[in-house]
């Protein structure tokens, strides 16, 4: 009988190692990946998110499994930010080590995995991951900018004056990086399917049904984007950093939620989902941050490149482990 791993992965890799033929054939090229990835987004991404959201009482969602999944993101975090100090490469590293693709990669495997409860789960810490931790983010990255332009200052009297304009930048960029993150295609379905399915209404078939299809293709087309993605890039010289990356947010991600939710008394399916989507690989947010600031750009792209390629064998172990779990 075929392994439950197996049957839940085997697809997710064929699908990405097609499309990774598809980009190195050159089928697909620049122009169309952008506008492949502006249909996936902004197309079929919110159709599956809202019709699955648009059946769920609010009151049948444990968010306490994404809770903890913040609390072992935070550790996480904050240990790489002890380690390389308050810079902008600190909090982009850290980010690239905490920041998982829960949606093209998450929401195929765990629709595989563990189904419609399991993709619940995973979109009850969708509808709040990128608020949550890319505003975190935001706001240690305008700090390790302010603190950067002080020590180049001098720390000088004058420097000091500038503080209360620099915060009131600080305060604006952090309510525009919130607000963003809230109108953003993936959550804003989320919290809209959420909003109409407490009315208690049921959505007509003409409208179910085009939502279905579109949210059925959701999976496959993301993942042959994921593949496609990663024909064109390279690791150059940054392999060691990626390699660090890799390991952290494949593995010791995993690791510290998986010890924390034990430690809490944490078990069934919503804890092994936050598992599983701790397991996974660099989401391509990080790399948008990193142009941003204009820090470790190609050190990102590695990252995110060794965590997708090497993402079959860690999240194929994170998955033969999880059922050990309570």
């Amino acid at each position: 009988m075929t392994h439950p791993v197996f049957e839940a992965l085997l697809p997710v890799v064929l699908l990405i190692a097609l499309g990774y033929c598809v980009g190195r054939k050159g089928w697909v090229g620049a122009a169309a990946t952008k506008d492949l990835s502006n249909l996936v987004f902004l197309v079929l991404a919110p159709a599956l998110l809202f019709r699955t959201m648009s059946g769920v009482r609010v009151q049948d969602i444990d968010f306490r499994p994404v809770l903890v999944y913040f609390g072992a993101m935070w550790l996480v975090f904050g240990a790489v930010l002890w380690r390389l100090g308050l810079t902008r490469r600190a909090a982009v590293l850290g980010l690239a080590a905490t920041f998982s693709n829960t949606l093209m990669i998450g929401v195929p495997l765990v629709g595989l995995a563990y189904g419609q409860q399991g993709l619940v789960t995973l979109f009850a810490l969708v509808s709040l991951h990128a608020f949550v931790m890319l505003t975190m983010v935001t706001v240690v990255l305008e700090f390790a900018v302010l603190a950067e332009q002080q020590r180049a200052a001098g720390g000088s009297a004058a420097a000091a004056l500038h503080w209360p304009a620099r915060l009131r930048k600080l305060a604006l960029t952090v309510a525009r990086a919130g607000r963003a993150s809230l109108l953003h295609p993936v959550p804003l379905p989320i919290l809209c399917g959420l909003l109409f399915a407490q009315t208690g209404l049921q959505l007509p078939g003409v409208i179910d049904r085009p939502l279905q299809l579109l949210g059925a293709a959701f999976g496959p087309v993301a993942l042959l984007l994921v593949g496609i993605s990663l024909a064109g890039t390279a690791l150059g010289g940054h392999w060691r950093v990626a390699l660090g990356l890799m390991l952290m947010k494949n593995l010791l991600h995993p690791l510290v939620l998986a010890l924390l939710g034990l430690a809490l008394g944490f078990a069934g399916v919503p804890f092994a989902v936050m598992v599983l989507a701790a397991s996974l690989p660099i989401g391509a947010n990080v790399y948008l941050y990193a142009m941003r600031y204009r820090v470790a750009e190609e050190e990102v792209t590695a990252a995110i490149a060794m965590s997708t390629m090497l993402g079959v064998a860690t999240v194929a172990l994170v998955m033969a482990l999880v059922p050990y779990l309570p």
